[in-house]
């Protein structure tokens, strides 16, 4: 055990173990409570009401939100018992603790935010002031006022100022062996990707195809695809780990790896043997880019609503209808396309999922392909893949192309993929985050005011704690969700929970890192400004955040763990 892990772990006070247990207990019962209130409100004739939900948003949502608050600070408090354990919890990671469960359960009880505008408190759930006093118990009171303190922040600020600036702030808590990947992927993205990720964003540019097969030769498209089709079998914690680094240099190149997750995880789920044969190991190699081609105009997350055809005919199907927002598909050379192959069939049960072969195109002819057009959407950041706008007018796919080789199995196909992506969309948050905290950091040591560096003031110093706590809160809750989905355990909760917080930690640690740089923040020329774009997308893909808090108010008023 090192020294300083040695001397915290016998300095670090019993009671307040006891404490953070006791008001884990005390939270938990308080989220059981507002579950039955909001449950009761939203409720008709005995049952859930679509119509109640919806009106009741705010509390529904909100209650999302204090479910993930519990989730985190459980998962802190798990945390510092399982690395106190190995003799890994030094003072870095006790401050993190401390601040991080400190600050929550201030938050739980004073109001959640759920954007910079919407603040979610007890009462809206119904509860009463006797009710909630009742949850705040004197291990609560101890834990707030003891937690995100001045002094805590003022000393991890200290610590944060001598860390290694290519490390993660505190022990994250992996394995030596997920530690050395880690290494190997930050070694990487430090010399290929970084030095150059700003000058692509600027220019809007493609991420050289050089950049893609390095990334195939670290094995990040094939990471979680069973050995026996090519792939190095590893799990989600190892796709969180390689996700984060990729995206903590651009997450343009940390989102590279989406599409191949998803189409593997739909063929791995879905996919025929011979499917299964045919295109696991070229998307573990690289050798096939994935697109994912699910989003259609005026539709967004209601895909209930879709409304481009596969008709067959023969041994074909003739795909027509418009879809957007669709990420990297002019160098792509497999689409996973959903369509509705049962006219008549208006919901979820006449959707289909086809692996839609295409030659690559290029920006003067996008997409050679017959039954095929598209434009570009310009976009505000998340660069490097670029965005399209594609009609398809009698577009070709075999029928042995169906996905699973049934129709109207669409929709529950790409179901199953939703909770992988989630946490991998988690991952790229966490990295996005961080680089906004490296470059704040690294501006606020070298910035000269008044004589002195920005981190000797106290508020940028704030700034600066609070963005490590957030990040460290988001990891840890990323890493758990990895873990559940490595377990084979149902997880959408979790992941849900880990994308929802994720993003919006990654949106504040842009902005705060912005504010550091004050003015030359708000120049292009600076890497912070490609940061905050790119954050503000986290927010929206992959499930907005409305949504992702609407699934996991739904599964919790009816009655999901």
């Amino acid at each position: 055990m090192p020294s300083t892990a040695r001397a915290f772990a016998a300095a670090s006070e019993p009671s307040w173990a006891e404490d953070a247990r006791a008001a884990l207990a005390e939270i938990e019962a308080l989220q059981l409570e507002a579950t039955a209130a909001v449950r009761k409100t939203v409720s008709a004739d005995g049952a859930l009401s679509a119509d109640l939900i919806e009106q009741e948003q705010h509390a529904a949502h909100g209650l999302a939100w204090l479910a993930t608050y519990v989730q985190a600070i459980r998962e802190m408090l798990a945390y510092r018992e399982r690395l106190s354990t190995e003799g890994r919890f030094g003072e870095t990671e006790e401050l993190l603790t401390k601040i991080g469960i400190g600050e929550f359960l201030a938050q739980i009880f004073g109001g959640i935010p759920m954007s910079q505008g919407e603040i979610v408190r007890l009462g809206d759930f119904g509860l009463s002031s006797d009710v909630v006093a009742r949850h705040r118990s004197d291990a609560v009171e101890r834990l707030i006022a003891g937690g995100n303190t001045s002094a805590n922040r003022k000393r991890l600020a200290e610590l944060i100022d001598r860390s290694d600036a290519h490390g993660t702030i505190g022990d994250p808590g992996i394995d030596e062996t997920l530690e050395a990947m880690r290494g190997e992927i930050r070694k990487y993205a430090e010399a290929e990707v970084l030095p150059h990720a700003h000058e692509w964003h600027l220019r809007n540019e493609y991420i050289p195809l050089d950049v893609i097969d390095g990334l195939s030769a670290l094995g990040v498209f094939g990471l979680t695809i069973p050995e026996e089709f090519g792939g190095m079998g590893l799990g989600k914690v190892a796709m969180c780990l390689v996700s984060e680094e990729l995206s903590r240099a651009y997450i343009g190149v940390g989102s590279l790896g989406t599409r191949s997750e998803i189409a593997a995880e739909l063929i791995l789920s879905g996919g025929t043997d011979a499917q299964k044969h045919k295109y696991l190991p070229k998307i573990a190699s690289g050798e096939i880019l994935p697109t994912a081609v699910f989003t259609e105009p005026n539709t967004g997350s209601d895909l209930a609503s879709l409304r481009t055809r596969a008709a067959r005919e023969g041994d074909t199907y003739k795909i027509s209808g418009n879809k957007t927002w669709i990420t990297h598909p002019v160098r792509a050379d497999l689409m996973t396309l959903l369509a509705r192959t049962d006219p008549n069939e208006k919901g979820y049960r006449g959707l289909s999922m086809f692996l839609a072969e295409k030659p690559r195109g290029s920006d003067a002819d996008p997409f050679p392909a017959e039954g095929m057009s598209g434009g570009e959407i310009e976009v505000l950041g998340y660069r490097g893949m670029k965005e399209y706008e594609i009609a398809f007018d009698g577009f070709e796919v075999p029928a042995e192309n169906l996905l699973g080789g049934e129709e109207g199995q669409g929709f529950k196909q790409l179901m199953q993929t939703f909770e992988s992506a989630r946490i991998q969309t988690a991952a790229r948050a966490v990295g996005v985050a961080q680089s906004a905290l490296d470059l704040g950091l690294r501006y606020a040591k070298e910035r000269l005011q008044f004589g002195k560096s920005l981190i000797n003031f106290p508020r940028v110093a704030d700034k600066l704690a609070m963005m490590a706590v957030e990040i460290h809160i988001a990891r840890q809750i990323t890493y758990f969700a990895g873990r559940a989905k490595d377990d084979g355990r149902r997880c959408d909760l979790e992941a849900g929970m880990a994308k929802l917080l994720g993003a919006r930690v990654a949106w504040a640690a842009a902005d705060n890192a912005l504010q550091i740089h004050g003015g030359n923040g708000f120049a292009l020329e600076y890497p912070i400004s490609r940061v905050l774009c790119d954050a503000r997308i986290l927010n929206i893909f992959e499930g907005a955040a409305e949504i992702q808090a609407q699934v996991i108010a739904r599964r919790l008023l009816e009655g999901g763990n």
